[in-house]
């Protein structure tokens, strides 16, 4: 590994003496026993250091391709290195589907489910929400199966890569579906302040895009599920809004020949829930991005607080993303015990004109116990972070349980789990 290594934006330099990347699980169990520090190392898609080491950096994406579907089970088994993008299709063309996918299918299957990432739809958890079973590699080089229903799995799904290199994770499917994509623009804000619950179910995953400026809400996309009555037809009007006269790309202005197919062209689920399409880069990566999850019940409290910043965010603000995400019991996902809200904001790449405007949103929101994403920037203090999580301190047993040594240690968790 040279200095020149970086994650996918570019914010952060890696600082591993050496990228290992395994072509069998053997190899890979080698790797990891002989390493004192080690850490896995996903599609490069986080905005902070959760990934980063002082040691190994270990890549699962080189390890055997395995897409094992049990249809009678409902069930898939894939390698953790696989990107979301590269097996959706043949599932479906098994006739089975994911329950929802994040904005990008670029993102590997394991580093989106260990960092709570997901989609949107308040019926909808995050992608870690489909994980049923997991195999990791431990410390000693040893492999762990862990299974819904076993003690430790909930603390083991989102955990940062704290516990072992993950290799393989089974996912629930549901029967393949197709959706139906619209935009509406200029949402006036009381209506999304007013009922926000009626926005936010008025499809099955729906995304609310503002750039924090005062006046209407710009865009909101509506992934409508094709029902037994077959495609519909929009309305040119929906709460005030109006149906987008073409293609649009969340960032105003720019092209958006790169986004899934819009304005109500029926397609497979896996091509309309992401916002872009896997054979083209979203952007350069020239952005930082942050998020923060509040209970879905607070939602229009937080966005007014959040809306008091406005100049303070308007000018180092790319765009801004609001989703819904059902709640799950998995220890440490930012969705855990509450249905949630999610603000998602992508900044200019100023990691230095950004940071006390973090600060200043994560005050605003403090009053609604808002946790961060655990892949994006943040500042949110470890102390208050240990208040946000019931399970904090279990979850820190399992760490100690599962890596006495600290060999998946790092920075980051060093800092969030101080031992």
């Amino acid at each position: 590994m040279t200095p020149a290594e970086t994650n996918w934006a570019g914010n952060i330099t890696f600082g591993a003496r050496r990228l290992c990347m395994p072509r069998t699980e053997a190899e890979l169990q080698e790797t990891v026993a002989a390493s004192t520090t080690v850490r896995a190392l996903g599609t490069r898609h986080s905005f902070n250091t959760v990934a980063d080491t002082a040691g190994d950096l270990v890549s699962v994406a080189g390890l055997p391709r395995t897409v094992d579907i049990d249809p009678a089970a409902r069930a898939v088994t894939v390698s953790a290195g696989l990107r979301f993008g590269e097996f959706a299709g043949e599932l479906d063309e098994s006739g089975f589907a994911l329950h929802n996918l994040g904005s990008l299918p670029h993102i590997s299957v394991a580093g989106a489910c260990a960092t709570g990432t997901h989609g949107s739809g308040v019926g909808n958890r995050s992608l870690a929400g489909a994980v049923r079973a997991l195999d990791m590699v431990t410390a000693d080089g040893g492999t762990v199966t862990l299974r819904r229903g076993d003690a430790d799995f909930p603390g083991a799904v989102v955990s940062m890569g704290a516990l072992g290199v993950v290799t393989r994770l089974t996912l629930d499917l549901v029967p393949a579906f197709d959706v139906q994509q619209w935009v509406y623009e200029d949402l006036p804000e009381s209506v999304l302040t007013g009922g926000f619950d009626e926005v936010m179910s008025a499809a099955y995953s729906v995304s609310v895009f503002t750039d924090w400026r005062p006046g209407p809400v710009g865009q909101v996309w509506l992934k409508q599920r094709v029902g037994h009555e077959g495609p519909q037809q929009a309305p040119a009007e929906w709460l005030g809004a109006r149906l987008a006269d073409g293609p649009r790309h969340p960032i105003p202005g720019v092209p958006a020949g790169n986004c899934t197919r819009q304005e109500g062209v029926p397609g497979a689920w896996h091509r309309r829930l992401p916002h872009f399409r896997l054979e083209f880069t979203p952007s350069n990566g020239d952005e930082l991005q942050s998020e923060y999850f509040v209970a879905r019940k607070d939602a229009a409290a937080a966005y007014e607080a959040v809306g008091r910043l406005r100049e303070r965010i308007v000018p180092l603000l790319q765009i801004s993303e609001i989703r819904t995400v059902a709640g799950d019991d998995l220890w440490l996902s930012p969705a855990s015990g509450r249905d949630s809200v999610a603000f998602h904001f992508t900044w200019v790449p100023d990691g230095e004109a950004v940071a006390p405007v973090l600060a200043e949103i994560e005050e605003a929101l403090a009053p609604f116990g808002a946790r961060p994403h655990w892949g994006k920037v943040f500042s949110t203090a470890p102390d208050v972070l240990r208040t946000l999580y019931a399970r904090y301190e279990d979850f820190e047993k399992l760490m100690a349980r599962y890596d006495p040594a600290g060999t998946f240690r790092n920075d980051f968790l060093d800092l969030n789990f101080p031992r």
